[in-house]
């Protein structure tokens, strides 16, 4: 499948939210990343689904001396944020990523799977480029579409929210990471799963 062929999500920017309860939920969410993240220092870290990496910057300040690249699909606006953010991003999908075998030692897949077309194929080619650390999130169903409808977004689809082609609960999607990856920590940030993870030899 082609870049530009695979679903891509919804555009609200949940990062910047001024909702006092969207920013309570981000503030625990964040916490839960920063405690996801390996305590030894990392040299080259990939995220996917970089967006306007505001995960990338804040990861880069846990580790400033690592060099950092973030992909996403093809998008102008994406590529203004990377320059004004000093992050170095490339255009490319995540099932057919542009590097060598085991070339990072971090990688991120913060709010992607959900998006992506074929996950299965999407953690494998991330255990791939991988060679140590993975830390992935997605949306905890049905808790995710549940809490939709109780703030009355997206009643026609069931509260399912524009873009989300995948759902998990917590329990299968800790299974669809064991297929490639040693899982040593899952955590519950209400309304999220996230997963840190170890590569297989």
């Amino acid at each position: 499948m082609a870049a530009t062929e695979v679903p891509t999500g919804n555009t609200y920017d949940k990062y910047s939210s001024t909702h006092r309860i969207e920013q309570k939920l981000m503030d625990g969410f964040f916490q839960h990343l920063d405690a996801a993240l390996p305590v030894a220092s990392v040299r080259s870290i990939l995220e996917v689904g970089v967006g306007e990496a505001i995960v990338a910057r804040r990861v880069q300040a846990r580790y400033p001396r690592a060099r950092l690249v973030g992909i996403d699909l093809p998008d102008p606006a994406l590529a203004l944020h990377w320059a004004e953010g000093d992050v170095r991003g490339v255009f490319a999908d995540i099932h057919h990523l542009p590097f060598p075998d085991a070339s990072f030692d971090l990688v991120l897949g913060i709010e992607v799977l959900e998006h992506v077309a074929d996950p299965v194929a999407a953690v494998h080619e991330l255990s791939r480029i991988a060679s140590g650390y993975l830390v992935v999130s997605v949306p905890r169903e049905p808790i995710w579409r549940l809490a939709n409808l109780a703030r009355g977004k997206y009643i026609g689809a069931l509260g399912n929210t524009p873009g989300h082609i995948n759902h998990w609960s917590t329990r299968n999607f800790v299974g669809l990471i064991e297929q490639k990856f040693t899982v040593e920590s899952v955590t519950t940030p209400f309304p999220w799963t996230m997963v840190s993870a170890t590569s297989q030899p």
